[in-house]
C-alpha cells in the first residue's frame, strides 16, 4: 500500500463522523432513484405480466343488445385477435345486515366455451355450474369488504326481479384491478362489487338469449386501434352500440396508469435536491481539508508526487464516501422499493408482484451520485493543482480587518463581544456562510415539496366534496329516463332535494387533438351538484355553448371563444361544431357541460336524465335505503360521505406514505448540512476557542459562539427555504397532473412552519454532537504555533 494510500485510511479514520454524514446525503439521493424507478419497474412490469396471462382486452363496447350472429363481422374486422361477447349489466343488491344499497356488476361466463379474455384469476372456490341460476363469482375486494366465504349468499334486483345467489368462488380480473361504480370517485368496496354468472343465467333474467350486451377485443399487434373503433362502431351502431372506446380509456386501466406515472413523476423532481447538496458538502468537507493540509501537500510536491498524484488521492477520498453513500442508498432504497411495491400491490390487489431487479436502477443512482461527488470535488482538486511547494509550506495570509464604521456605531455599543465574534466569522468567511445556508434552505425545500401533498389534498377535498358536489346521494340509471323521474325520486322517502343530470358520451376535437368525455347536461340555477370556476365561484351556464374542464381546455389548446367538434356518440349521431363558452375548475376527470335545455335540443329528444342528485334528511336514511332497493330502475346509488372516507382511506394513504419517507431523507440532509457546517467552522476557529478557554471562559461560553453562527444561518435560510420548496410545489403538483386527477397548488402557513421545526430539531441534534467535539478540545495540541 502507497503512502498516500496509508495517509487516506487516516483522513477517513479522522473525519470518519463528517464522511458518515455526507454518505447519508448521498445514500438519501440514491434511494430516492432506486425506490422510486425500482418500485414503478416492478408494478409496471407486474401489470404487464397480468395483462399477457390474463388476456386482457385491448378494445371495449357496450351495446343495448345485438344478437350473436354479428360476432363473425366483429372478427372480420382487420387487426382483430379475438373477440368476447358477454352480458354485462348493473344491479342493485340486497346484502344482509348492511344498510346501505349496494351496486353490483354482472358480468356472463360462457357457458360451452373457455372465456378467451379478461379470464379470471381463482382466488378462493370455482367457477359456478353453466346450468345454475344463482351460483356466481364475486371480486375478492366485496367478499372480503363483507367477509364472505364460500356459502355465503345475498340478493340482487336483476331486470326488475330479486333472486337469491350463492358465492361459490372469488376471483381477481384484470379488468377491475380498480373498480369503481357508477356515480363514484374512488373504489368502495363495500358498495360496489363485481359478480360473475353463468351466461345462461343471466341471458335468462336479461331477455338476452342468443345476444349480448358488451363486447371486448384482444388486437394484432400493429393493429390501427383507431380504426378497428371506428368499424366496431359501424357494426354495433343499429343495435345500439355506446362508442367503443380503447384501453386508456378503460377505467381500470386508466387510474393504475395514473397511480404509476405520479410515482414515476416523483423520481423526476427530488433526487437532483440530493445530488446538488451533496456536490455542495463534498465542496465545504473537501475544500476545508485542502486548507489544512496546505503544508502537506507542499511537502509532497516537494518530494516528487506530481500534482496527478495528489489530486487522485483527494478524489479517492471523496469517491470512497461517495461509494459508502451509494452502498447504504441502494440497501435503503430497495427495500423502501418493497415497501411501496406491496404497499399498491395491496391496494390493488394484484394475483402476483414480480419485484424489480434491474442493474440499471441502481447503476444510475450510482452513477448520478458519482458525478456530483466529483463535480463537488472539482474547485479543491484545481486548488491543489495550482498550489507551488513554496507558498503551500507557508501558513496562509493572516486575515485583514478594517473598520467601516464610526467608534459610536461600533457593533460592541449593540451587541454581546460573542455575536461580534460570530458575525465577524460569517463575513470573514461568506462564500461559506451563503453554501451552508443554501444546503439548509435545500433541505427546508424538500420538506415543504413532501409535506405540501397534505395541503392540497385537503384543498381538492374541500372544492369537490363542499363547494362543487354537495349533494347527500346520486341516483344513477342503467338506461336513459324521462324527465319525470325525477318526481318520484323526489317523493322518496326523506329527499329534501333533486337535481336531474344528463350524461352523453361524445368526442371532443380541435385540430387534430381529439379526446372522449362525457357531456353532462346541468338544471338551470343547479345547487346541489355546481360548477366551480379556477376562481372558485359558482358558474352560470349560458344557453349556449360549452363549458369544459381546465385541464380538458389545456390539452386541446383551446380558450373561451374558440370552438370545437363534437362528435355525438349516443342517439343520432353527428357532429358539430360548438363554442367554449367557459372552463371550470375540477379535479378528476376531464368534462364537459351545457345547459340540460341546450343539450336536449342538441341531441334533439325531450328531457331526459341518467342520473339524479339528491339531498336527504339523514334522519330518514333507513326509510330512504330501503325503497332505493325496491326500484328495480335505479342501478346504482353513490354516497359523498362514504366517497370523501374512500378517497382519504386510498388515494390520501398512497400519497402520505410517499410524503413521509421523502420527509425522513430531507431530515438526514438537514442534519448532514448543519453538522458539516458545525464541523469545519470547529476546525477554523479551534485556536481560537481553546485562547478563549485559556483565557477563562467557560465550555458553555465557548460552545455558545460556536453554535450562534449556526442558529444564524439556519434561521437565514428558512426564508428562502419556503421559496425553494413553493418552487419544488409547484414543479411537482405540474408533473402530478393528468387527466384522471390533478391538484391545486396550495402551502399553508402551518406546512412552512412545521418545516422550519423540523429542520431547527436537526440542527440542534447535531448542535448536540458537535458538544462533544467542543468539550473534548486539547488544548496544548491545537494551540500549537505552526511555523
Amino acid at each position: 500500500m502507497s503512502a498516500l494510500d496509508l495517509k487516506l485510511l487516516r483522513d477517513l479514520r479522522r473525519l470518519w463522523a463528517q464522511a458518515l454524514a455526507i454518505a447519508l446525503v448521498v445514500a438519501g439521493g440514491v434511494a430516492t432513484v432506486v425506490l422510486a424507478v425500482g418500485s414503478h419497474h416492478s408494478l409496471d412490469e407486474t401489470r404487464i405480466a397480468y395483462y399477457e396471462r390474463y388476456g386482457f382486452a385491448d378494445v371495449f363496447a357496450q351495446i343495448r343488445r345485438a344478437p350473436n350472429s354479428i360476432v363473425h363481422q366483429i372478427e372480420a374486422i382487420p387487426g382483430v385477435a379475438m373477440v368476447e361477447p358477454r352480458i354485462a349489466q348493473l344491479a342493485l343488491l340486497d346484502i344482509p345486515n348492511f344498510r346501505e344499497p349496494a351496486t353490483g356488476e354482472f358480468i356472463s361466463l360462457p357457458d360451452k366455451r373457455e372465456q378467451v379474455l379478461n379470464r379470471l384469476f381463482m382466488r378462493q372456490g370455482r367457477l359456478p355450474d353453466p346450468s345454475s341460476e344463482r351460483e356466481v363469482v364475486v371480486n375478492e375486494n366485496f367478499a372480503k369488504a363483507h367477509g364472505f366465504g364460500l356459502g355465503s349468499s345475498f340478493a340482487a334486483v336483476l331486470n326488475g326481479r330479486k333472486r337469491d345467489l350463492t358465492i361459490v368462488g372469488t376471483a381477481l380480473s384484470p379488468e377491475f384491478i380498480f373498480a369503481i361504480g357508477p356515480g363514484d370517485i374512488m373504489p368502495d368496496n363495500r358498495r360496489f362489487g363485481v359478480i360473475w354468472m353463468p351466461e345462461r343465467a343471466l341471458a335468462g333474467a336479461y331477455n338476452l338469449k342468443d345476444g349480448f350486451s358488451s363486447v371486448a377485443i384482444k388486437l394484432l399487434p400493429g393493429a390501427s386501434e383507431d380504426e378497428v373503433i371506428q368499424r366496431l362502431d359501424d357494426i354495433l351502431e343499429p343495435f345500439g352500440g355506446r362508442a367503443a372506446y380503447g384501453r386508456k380509456d378503460q377505467t381500470s386501466n386508466a387510474w393504475l396508469s395514473h397511480e404509476l406515472d405520479m410515482l414515476n413523476n416523483m423520481s423526476r423532481t427530488l433526487p437532483p435536491i440530493f445530488l446538488l447538496v451533496t456536490a455542495f458538502l463534498v465542496n465545504l468537507t473537501l475544500g476545508r481539508l485542502v486548507a489544512l493540509e496546505r503544508e502537506q501537500i507542499g511537502l509532497l510536491k516537494a518530494l516528487g508526487y506530481a500534482n496527478r498524484a495528489i489530486a487522485m488521492h483527494y478524489l479517492k477520498f471523496v469517491m470512497l464516501i461517495a461509494v459508502a453513500g451509494i452502498a447504504i442508498g441502494s440497501l435503503a432504497g430497495a427495500w423502501l422499493g418493497n415497501y411501496i411495491t406491496q404497499l399498491f400491490g395491496d391496494f390493488f390487489r394484484f394475483p402476483f408482484l414480480l419485484f424489480s431487479r434491474d442493474v440499471s436502477t441502481y447503476l444510475i443512482g450510482a452513477t448520478l451520485s458519482l458525478i456530483a461527488a466529483a463535480v463537488g470535488a472539482m474547485r479543491s482538486l484545481l486548488e491543489v493543482a495550482r498550489l507551488t511547494p513554496a507558498v503551500a509550506m507557508q501558513p496562509p495570509a493572516p486575515a485583514m480587518y478594517n473598520h467601516y464604521l464610526p467608534a459610536s456605531l461600533s457593533l460592541d455599543n449593540f451587541v454581546t463581544q460573542p455575536t461580534v465574534m460570530m458575525l465577524r466569522s460569517v463575513a470573514r468567511h461568506p462564500a461559506r456562510s451563503i453554501f451552508t445556508m443554501l444546503g439548509i434552505a435545500m433541505a427546508t425545500g424538500i420538506l415543504v415539496v413532501s409535506l405540501f401533498t397534505r395541503d392540497t389534498m385537503e384543498q381538492l377535498i374541500d372544492v369537490t366534496y363542499f363547494l362543487a358536489d354537495r349533494q347527500d346521494a346520486t341516483l344513477s340509471f342503467g338506461e336513459r329516463r324521462s324527465a319525470d323521474v325525477v318526481y318520484q325520486v323526489a317523493h322518496l322517502p326523506g329527499v329534501l332535494a333533486v337535481e336531474p343530470s344528463r350524461e352523453v358520451p361524445i368526442r371532443i376535437r380541435h385540430g387534430s387533438v381529439e379526446r372522449r368525455v362525457i357531456l353532462s347536461g346541468k338544471a338551470s340555477g343547479a345547487d346541489l351538484s355546481r360548477i366551480i370556476d379556477v376562481n372558485l365561484r359558482p358558474v352560470v351556464l349560458p344557453e349556449e355553448g360549452l363549458a369544459i374542464s381546465g385541464m380538458l381546455a389545456q390539452i386541446l389548446g383551446v380558450r373561451v371563444g374558440d370552438t370545437v367538434e363534437i362528435d355525438l356518440l349516443e342517439g343520432q349521431r353527428r357532429t358539430v361544431i360548438l363554442p367554449v363558452a367557459a372552463t371550470v375548475e375540477d379535479y378528476f376527470g376531464i368534462r364537459a357541460m351545457m345547459d340540460a335545455s341546450a343539450l336536449a335540443r342538441l341531441m334533439r329528444e325531450a328531457p331526459a336524465v341518467n342520473s339524479v342528485h339528491v339531498s336527504v334528511d339523514r334522519n330518514a336514511l333507513d326509510a330512504f335505503y330501503t325503497k332505493i332497493k325496491a326500484m328495480p330502475m335505479v342501478s346504482g346509488l353513490a354516497l359523498q360521505r362514504v366517497s370523501l372516507r374512500n378517497f382519504r382511506d386510498a388515494i390520501a394513504l398512497l400519497i402520505t406514505t410517499m410524503a413521509s419517507i421523502y420527509a425522513g431523507l430531507a431530515a438526514i440532509i438537514a442534519f448532514g448540512v448543519v453538522y458539516n457546517s458545525a464541523r469545519i467552522s470547529l476546525s477554523e476557529s479551534a485556536r481560537d476557542l481553546a485562547s478563549l478557554r485559556v483565557l477563562g471562559f467557560t465550555r458553555g461560553e465557548v460552545l455558545r459562539i460556536l453554535l450562534l453562527e449556526l442558529a444564524l444561518l439556519t434561521i437565514l435560510a428558512q426564508p428562502p427555504g419556503w421559496a425553494i420548496g413553493y418552487g419544488l410545489a409547484w414543479v411537482m403538483k405540474t408533473r402530478l397532473a393528468g387527466e384522471l386527477m390533478r391538484v391545486r397548488l396550495v402551502v399553508e402557513h402551518f406546512t412552512y412552519a412545521l418545516t422550519s421545526v423540523i429542520v431547527i430539531t436537526a440542527a440542534l441534534f447535531s448542535a448536540l454532537v458537535v458538544r462533544s467535539r467542543v468539550n473534548g478540545l486539547d488544548l496544548v495540541s491545537v494551540l500549537k504555533t505552526r511555523d
